[in-house]
């Protein structure tokens, strides 16, 4: 399953869906290609599982739709002469998220860390409207959900932006995998 698997592949992009994804904005795929070229792309994504914090299903499902969107379309270049596809590892040590970018042969290209500060507050406060979110479905009216879902895709994308941010002038990523990154973020061992 892919809440089980590391280094999932290209070979997931050509399945289906898996069955009860979600459909909304959150985990659609981009209509449209990267206008970055045929290399500018992550092709495989492993995730060290020494590092992941379990979470509730609901959670892990959403690491399950960012994982298998990422992998269904993303945008993603190295700043400097290091042509892809990559295959980017996730991980976090010592208080600092380490993104691992290697090219096809499993080459090291560059290793980019970044303090997990400026992520506290904004993980943290996302994790909470998530339990709120997930709580209301079960008995909210739908426009009291609607109005949770708002709030919780805003810090979706003030997590996005931030890890845009961190990023500048190393990597080069399009908003919706800099959302996609932002979720894989969140289940990565941080203690918030």
């Amino acid at each position: 399953s892919l809440l089980d698997s590391t280094g999932l592949s290209d070979s997931h992009r050509r399945r289906q869906r898996p069955a009860g994804m979600n459909q909304d904005s959150d985990a659609r795929p981009e209509a449209g290609r990267s206008s970055a070229g045929a290399g500018g792309r992550i092709a495989t994504l492993t995730l060290d599982h020494e590092s992941l914090l379990r979470r509730s299903a609901e959670v892990e499902h959403e690491r399950a739709v960012a994982i298998y969107d990422l992998l269904e379309a993303n945008v993603f270049s190295l700043e400097g002469p290091f042509d892809g596809p990559y295959h980017l590892h996730l991980s976090v040590e010592e208080n600092r998220l380490t993104l691992d970018v290697r090219d096809g042969e499993e080459q090291p290209l560059r290793v980019i860390q970044l303090s997990l500060t400026p992520f506290r507050r904004i993980v943290r406060d996302y994790f909470q409207i998530c339990d709120s979110y997930y709580d209301a479905i079960k008995r909210l009216s739908p426009s009291q959900i609607e109005a949770i879902d708002m709030g919780r895709r805003g810090l979706h994308d003030e997590g996005a932006r931030i890890l845009e941010t961190r990023l500048a002038g190393k990597a080069y990523f399009d908003f919706q995998t800099a959302r996609r990154l932002f979720t894989l973020i969140c289940v990565l061992h941080i203690k918030v």
